[in-house]
């Protein structure tokens, strides 16, 4: 069978990831990446396809009629026409839950950069500061320990249980909120409101839909206290960016750390570019080598479990 990669360089931008396994199963043709309109001439007459953010969609499909399978490489999934898929008998799987470590280590790092000042520090020791210091620690930027703070995590999946545990193990006093009913969670479950109202660090580990488009809001920002952080390391549409960046330059909130935004790569005119108290990443809280490893492995057992007539993490 004939298997096309629309976009590898989201998974291996620097080749340090192979494609062996899947080579052992398919005959598999490889693109770094591949613009919307070059998606149905690459993908032609392969039966399986595997993507992580090129859009598929009911054109695409109709044009490659002899595609079988759709593997996602990635856990969302809305660059894929499913109404289409489901109407052509297109099974599409995703890989889940590969990400849990790396991005609660992620929401840890934006964290302590915001509350322990290392990059502003770092910087100030290479200027030479340090040197002109009359005494042994030099303080001038204020920080402040992570215990005792209020850490509201907005769902509860894989993620937000990590980052909970996290939490926990600093000290802080970590709320839930989300929108099943946990059995046997720790914390105690809160309403969305009142997360906004109370947290002194508030993030964000929930999937983008049609309901928490815009969750994070001009009238819920403002119903935070002054002196707190927000961080988004899921998707980039969860947050409203010009009431956040009013936000921000208002002094309504302290601060804000993104890893994600509503059109990436990032736009120039993006109105948070050049907020002094807003930290921007590049999307890179799932990419630790290790992680994307466990991603091609679990993409790899997707695609033989297709094969073997035994679908796994079958998302329609």
């Amino acid at each position: 069978m004939k298997l096309v990669i629309t976009d590898w360089n989201t998974l291996s931008m620097t080749d340090d990831l192979s494609a062996d396994g899947l080579q052992a199963l398919a005959d598999v043709t490889a693109y770094p990446l591949t613009a919307p309109e070059e998606a149905a001439a690459r993908i032609g007459d392969a039966e399986l396809l595997l993507c992580n953010k090129t859009p598929i969609t009911a054109d695409v499909m109709h044009a490659c009629p002899n595609l079988k399978y759709i593997g996602v490489m990635a856990t969302g999934y809305n660059n894929i026409d499913m109404a289409a898929a489901a109407k052509r008998n297109i099974t599409v799987c995703n890989a889940g839950s590969y990400s849990t470590m790396a991005v609660a280590q992620h929401t840890f790092a934006l964290m302590l950069h915001h509350y322990s000042r290392i990059a502003a520090y770092d910087c100030a020791v290479r200027a030479g500061a340090w040197e002109k210091s009359l005494q042994f620690s030099w303080f001038p930027y204020p920080t402040a320990e992570l215990a005792g703070k209020t850490l509201c995590v907005v769902g509860y999946g894989s993620i937000g249980k990590k980052v909970a545990e996290i939490g926990s193990a600093f000290g802080m006093q970590v709320q839930i909120t989300t929108r099943t009913q946990p059995q046997d969670c720790p914390y105690p479950l809160i309403s969305i409101e009142k997360a906004f109202r109370t947290a002194d660090v508030l993030t964000i580990h929930i999937p983008l839909t049609s309901e928490t488009a815009h969750l994070v809001c001009r009238e819920r920002l403002a119903s935070m206290k002054p002196t707190a952080f927000l961080i988004n390391t899921a998707r980039g549409g969860i947050v409203e960016e010009a009431a956040l960046a009013a936000a921000l330059q208002n002094g309504t909130i302290a601060g804000a750390a993104l890893d994600v935004l509503d059109t990436e790569p990032m736009s120039e005119h993006t109105s948070l570019r050049q907020l002094a108290n807003c930290t921007i990443t590049p999307h890179i809280a799932w990419a630790p080598l290790e992680t994307r490893k466990r991603l091609l492995q679990i993409v790899t057992d997707n695609v033989a479990a297709f094969l073997n007539g035994t679908p796994q993490h079958v998302v329609h």
